[in-house]
């Protein structure tokens, strides 16, 4: 149905204190995930999924690292000559910390994308949401019930996502100062207008990630394999920045249940219950139960790590032991030495 009628915002500007330190040298939407990806990758590729060609990404903080993770588009088939893939940092006039996602007063800053547009109709979503859904069906739902506004939801709880005619959307823009109105999340609360606010239950799997306990807490829920089958789907695929990385190296004294190993590691110790990235070296004797390890980290001979998150380029020294819980994981800082015993 689409024939590219939808206009994709990712309104990457929200920075969130429940998720540092993973959000001290980046934003929120490239935080990696699953082993291989970023949370940014799950609604661009469920945009690009449900044909959308037009994608406008509204970053604030800490954005270089999101930049070089999406570079051209390539990868999600946005390097086009029309359309394609467009960034519109933040400028300083936006709340510092604030919550409000489809910012209008960011919008009007970057007002000539939106006229330049040709699609009818935009979707606006966070870029913290992880899910892999069918935009194209929620555009069906919204016309054949005649809303101004569809806000998606999952379980009853808002998922921060919207469609809506570009038309009302360029309304809003010009007129947000004098309604009171800072974004379209301030439209869907308001019960004072006449416009047809309808909601869209998304039925498939969904997790808002906006702190550290959440973050965890999704990550383990995708060693479930019907969380995986839910997410991963083979009709539509989430795309991500491509690496070259040679098959991950068990060595005989390694042990591995229950995980998620990406490429490029080299295992020499026990994972269990676990998510490693690419380029992942666990020494001898290591024992890594319930953690999140991110790329290119080493994890000496001899350490002991139980509910933890090392973050990209750190090194655990041997014989190290980490211990937090899934409400309050312990985070080994990016690039960082850890060489102290801690337990919580």
């Amino acid at each position: 149905m689409n024939n590219n009628m939808m206009l994709g915002v990712i309104d990457a500007t929200t920075y969130m204190e429940a998720m540092a330190p993973l959000v001290e040298q980046r934003s929120i939407a490239a935080v990696p995930f699953a082993g291989r990806y970023r949370l940014i990758d799950f609604v661009l590729s469920s945009m690009v999924n449900s044909g959308i060609e037009s994608v406008a990404i509204f970053p604030k903080y800490q954005y270089r690292s999101l930049m070089d993770h999406l570079g051209s588009g390539k990868n999600w088939d946005l390097n086009r000559k029309r359309d394609g893939l467009f960034f519109f940092p933040s400028p300083d006039l936006l709340f510092s910390g604030e919550r409000r996602v489809g910012a209008f007063a960011h919008f009007e800053q970057h007002i000539d994308y939106f006229l330049r547009s040709r699609q009818k109709y935009a979707v606006i979503v966070n870029s913290y949401t992880v899910c892999n859904i069918d935009f194209d069906a929620v555009l069906e739902r919204h016309i054949e019930r005649g809303c101004d506004v569809t806000r998606i939801c999952h379980r009853g709880e808002p998922l921060e996502m919207y469609v809506l005619e570009t038309s009302l959307l360029l309304d809003f823009i010009a007129n947000y100062k004098n309604r009171g109105y800072r974004s379209i999340v301030d439209v869907v609360c308001d019960n004072c207008h006449s416009l047809s606010i309808c909601d869209y239950e998304y039925s498939g799997y969904a997790a808002v990630i906006d702190s550290l306990a959440r973050y965890f807490r999704a990550s383990m829920e995708l060693l479930d394999r019907s969380v995986w089958e839910q997410l991963f789907l083979p009709s539509r695929p989430i795309y991500t920045k491509v690496k070259d990385e040679p098959p991950t190296k068990y060595r005989r004294e390694g042990n591995v249940k229950r995980s998620m190993i990406a490429n490029g590691c080299v295992i020499e110790g026990t994972v269990e219950n676990s998510v490693l990235f690419r380029s992942v070296k666990i020494g001898k004797g290591a024992v890594v139960k319930n953690s999140i390890i991110m790329q290119k980290c080493q994890i000496g001979d001899g350490c002991v790590l139980d509910g933890v998150i090392v973050d990209k380029d750190a090194k655990i020294e041997p014989g190290v032991v980490l211990q937090g819980t899934a409400e309050r994981p312990f985070v080994v800082r990016k690039g960082t030495v850890q060489g102290e015993v801690v337990n919580r």
